[in-house]
């Protein structure tokens, strides 16, 4: 009886190593350091994970269907060059910018499911291409410069487009934060309670028993590349609003940390 319970706590211990760190961690600073769990520090260090989660999440997505996708980090700066431009560029409203910026990241994910799904490269090596391929794109689209408010055109057209204000709001305290925590409570149900969630499981369980299931295997690879695409775009958007600009591979820098969080997440 006492083995069984030291073989149940042991196991306790393994799968919620993390987490019971991460927690230790907390009682450590807070001891420590009278300040850390000041409300604004607690903001401060929300805020600061949001996009990083977001993208995260999306990663999530892929690998549950045994996938990987290392194109996250340019998906997110074509999204922030995109919709940075629709506003400074082509003075587009604010619901048109964020549209046309998805759209551009929808065709980064039908690409990587194209690739992965149809041509049978291995999804390592077919999203590997599609990071550099992507950041080549922004790079061209944007002239290898960054895109500000007041900027001229790469053709030196003068512009008058300003970014909105209702945008700029959305990576302000708590607007931010509010957004990360309502994508990782829909996407969380999506994967656990319904039976798409599941079926994508399945598929990164066990393909061939998937599909000998019935599963539409490559529907829901396809729909797990979607949700990565649309996620770090998400990312990138956000990113924009942050920074009021658009900067050359400003998502290269959140690809590790991504990886890092959905791997030991």
């Amino acid at each position: 009886m006492q083995e069984r319970k030291n073989n149940q706590a042991l196991i306790f211990i393994k799968d919620w190593a993390i987490v019971l760190a991460v927690i230790l961690l907390i009682i450590i600073f807070t001891v420590t350091i009278p300040n850390f769990m000041q409300t604004n520090n607690v903001l401060n260090i929300l805020r600061s994970i949001s996009i990083v989660t977001i993208i995260a999440v999306g990663l999530t997505v892929s690998l549950s269907v045994n996938g990987f996708d290392l194109s996250i980090g340019s998906t997110a700066t074509l999204a922030n060059s995109v919709v940075v431009s629709m506003f400074v560029w082509f003075s587009m409203p604010t619901g048109v910018s964020i549209l046309v910026a998805i759209l551009a990241v929808l065709c980064v994910a039908l690409f990587n499911a194209f690739l992965i799904v149809k041509v049978k490269i291995p999804d390592l090596f077919a999203t590997l291409a599609t990071m550099f391929i992507v950041e080549g794109v922004a790079m061209t689209y944007t002239g290898g410069g960054s895109i500000s408010v007041g900027m001229p055109r790469l053709d030196g057209t003068p512009t008058e487009g300003e970014i909105s204000d209702f945008f700029l709001l959305l990576s302000k305290t708590p607007w931010i934060i509010l957004i990360m925590l309502v994508i990782v409570i829909l996407v969380h149900l999506f994967l656990t309670y319904t039976k798409h969630g599941r079926f994508l499981y399945a598929v990164g369980g066990n393909e061939e028993a998937a599909k000998l299931s019935g599963i539409p295997v490559n529907r829901y690879k396809m729909l797990a590349y979607i949700f990565s695409a649309v996620l770090a775009g998400i990312g990138g958007l956000l990113l924009a609003s942050q920074i009021g600009s658009a900067q050359i591979n400003a998502g290269a820098g959140y690809l590790m940390p991504a990886v890092a969080a959905a791997f030991i997440g």
